[in-house]
């Protein structure tokens, strides 16, 4: 039996599955999968959510999408039967309301956090006035997910997306209480990684607003991940004044302009690396072309 009957099979007992679910039922190896549902005219692969820029340094500019191609097939496409687009579009539904739900409570998680913190701090460190969390990352365009995985420097599991957290502070704010903040900021996300009910993980960076405007230079690899994050990033508590601040820097210096074209970059890097891999990939996936298919990781602005 071919790989894409064993597909159609599976839907038929199943009905639409995502691209996990239907892993879980076959196995094997996952571009494999992913390629025989492209090609498929018998299939229906419904995409949910929002595709959104992301740095890679194995990318020519820079620039590509996320989620990408594996993690957009695993966790944001279903798969179903061509002639039953409505079961589709009704499974995809149920999907996308779930992957919603999980951004808003990771949201939540990242806000009961902090605040919980500049409450335990506001008697020794100005939060509210001299201090803006910033969130960014998957929660702010409502595609968390919860789908387990290794955290970088423990190994042990969490929960899915991680809370990308930028917390800059005023050029007054002295170092010695920015370590302070920076120290306790830490010692929440130490707890929230052992505690085993939770298993959540945040990415934080605490830096000034001197440090900010070196970075929206957007001169080198990293200065750019800064910005776009910064870009990309909602306010979740503290100082709104910092916070607008922040944003209206990023349109006087071209950045927002810049980041825009990269997107634009990234969608066409999109179309011509799917197009490569289901013409192209008659074996398993492997060597050079490895970075088209697997996600990436903006780590460095919070190392």
């Amino acid at each position: 039996m071919t790989l894409e009957k064993e597909i159609v099979q599976l839907l038929k007992e199943k009905g639409p599955l995502t691209g996990s679910e239907m892993w879980d039922g076959i196995g094997g190896d996952q571009f494999a999968l992913w390629r025989a549902c492209m090609l498929s005219k018998d299939l229906s692969i419904h995409r949910i959510g929002t595709r959104y820029l992301r740095l890679d340094r194995r990318v020519k500019g820079f620039a590509r999408l996320s989620p990408s191609i594996l993690r957009e097939f695993l966790t944001y496409s279903v798969i179903g039967p061509a002639e039953d687009l409505k079961a589709v579009a009704m499974r995809a539904q149920q999907i996308s309301l779930s992957i919603e739900e999980v951004s808003r409570t990771k949201s939540q998680l990242a806000y009961s956090v902090v605040s919980a913190l500049a409450n335990q701090l506001e008697t020794e460190l100005p939060i509210k006035e001299e201090v803006s969390f910033i969130i960014a990352g998957d929660i702010v365009y409502n595609m968390a997910h919860d789908v387990p995985r290794p955290e970088r420097s423990t190994g042990k599991l969490v929960k899915g997306s991680d809370m990308d957290l930028v917390v800059v502070v005023d050029d007054r704010f002295p170092q010695a209480l920015t370590r302070r903040l920076d120290e306790a900021i830490y010692g929440e996300k130490y707890r929230l990684l052992i505690t085993p009910h939770i298993r959540e993980e945040i990415d934080y960076v605490v830096k000034n607003m001197e440090r900010v405007r070196e970075q929206f230079g957007f001169d080198t690899y990293r200065h750019m991940v800064a910005c776009k994050i910064m870009e990309e990033g909602t306010l979740l508590y503290g100082s709104e004044k910092i916070f607008r601040q922040i944003k209206a820097m990023l349109k006087e210096r071209g950045i927002t302009e810049k980041l825009r074209a990269m997107e634009q970059e990234a969608q066409q890097f999109r179309e011509e690396a799917e197009k490569y891999l289901v013409l192209e990939g008659e074996k398993s996936l492997h060597g050079e072309d490895t970075y088209l298919f697997y996600p990436s990781e903006e780590s460095e602005e919070f190392e």
